[in-house]
């Protein structure tokens, strides 16, 4: 009778309802992540993120990892041997390389992640190949340099005056090429270790030009082919004054350098809404399309002993590129052969210039 009566008693309080067991939250926290993701349960692909499908295929889920990240030197990672780190390159593209890493996040259960370290990779290589092509053209000079003294401590007698004249101003030539190239190293130097800070100056950017096309002018026997136009009286940009005149007489510089001898070198400025635009179009032999690309990289250059003879360095739009990012603008190089070459600089005017 007891045990009836308690069975039959009422609840005390309602009965609460049915747990329902939370939503695994893994999906949604390795699409989180931009690194691509993948969460193993024993061999095979319980889930990936968006990255990891865009990277390897969006098959994957429910494959076997092996077949999925087809890599000899994942191999260890994939059957657990260790957790890694090991670099994967080819994934991708055949200039890239990956990072591996593993980690276990439940009973049988392991979360692979994969960080591109291409970029790093690529300023490693810039690096090495900086150093290398710096130490190239340090040293060729400087042979010439060695060279000649050695030989000039021979040749004594009055009859030599004549060979150590010529000598003598080769050795200054080269002295002065090398002097040229350090400056460009560290100007460069400089202007990479300013890149993230923005320049604080107002510039009047048509009466900089004015001003450099009148120094180029006066300095340079070939100065008077520089023509210059602008649509406005003034051009106010926040900049750096040092570095936008290097611009300038780089730029106008490397025109006179490759246009053809007596064809003019026009700089044109253009304002446009809250733009300014110069470009400087020189008359010369052009510069074929494969070329355009690597312009801006140190060193590289053309026609390496055409540069050499006007007395190019290799840095000039190496030092441009870098100008016109600090100065968050934008840099296109248009050419034809045959015809000649365009560089455009667009950077945004100063706020108070457009009130």
């Amino acid at each position: 009778m007891a045990l009836r009566s308690f069975f039959s008693r009422p609840a005390e309080g309602p009965i609460p309802p049915a747990r329902t067991p939370a939503p695994d939250p893994i999906p949604a926290i390795i699409e989180a992540v931009s690194d691509p993701l993948i969460v193993l349960d024993g061999f095979h692909i319980a889930e990936a993120n968006t990255a990891a499908r865009r990277l390897l295929g969006e098959h994957i889920v429910g494959d076997y990892v092996r077949l999925a990240l087809r890599h000899p030197g994942a191999a260890g990672v994939l059957g657990g041997e260790d957790d890694g780190p090991v670099m994967l390159t080819g994934l991708g593209g055949h200039d890239r390389l990956w990072e591996l890493s593993a980690g276990t996040i439940g009973p049988g259960r392991r979360l692979l992640r994969l960080t591109d370290r291409s970029a790093q990779r690529a300023a490693e290589k810039m690096r090495v190949d900086f150093v290398a092509n710096a130490s190239h053209e340090l040293r060729t000079p400087l042979a010439a340099l060695i060279g000649f003294i050695e030989t000039l401590e021979d040749a004594n007698t009055p009859a030599d005056a004549e060979i150590r004249l010529r000598f003598l101003k080769i050795m200054a030539d080269e002295a002065r090429r090398m002097q040229r190239l350090i400056d460009d190293l560290m100007s460069l130097s400089r202007i990479e270790a300013d890149r993230y800070s923005l320049p604080g100056e107002v510039v009047d950017l048509a009466a900089l030009l004015s001003e450099v096309a009148n120094d180029i002018r006066s300095a340079r026997k070939d100065g008077d082919r520089v023509e210059t136009s602008s649509n406005v009286d003034r051009a106010i940009v926040a900049g750096d004054r040092g570095q936008l005149s290097q611009l300038l007489h780089n730029i106008i510089g490397n025109a006179l350098k490759y246009g053809r001898e007596g064809t003019p070198v026009r700089a044109t400025l253009i304002v446009k809404g809250d733009r300014l635009r110069l470009s400087v179009a020189d008359r010369g032999d052009g510069i074929a399309p494969e070329h355009i690309p690597r312009l801006t990289e140190q060193f590289y250059r053309v026609d390496p002993g055409r540069s050499r003879a006007v007395g190019g360095t290799g840095l000039g739009l190496a030092i441009v590129k870098h100008i016109v990012e600090r100065h968050r603008g934008q840099l296109e190089i248009a050419s034809i052969v045959g015809h000649g070459t365009t560089v455009t600089v667009e950077l945004p005017l100063a706020p108070h210039q457009l009130s």
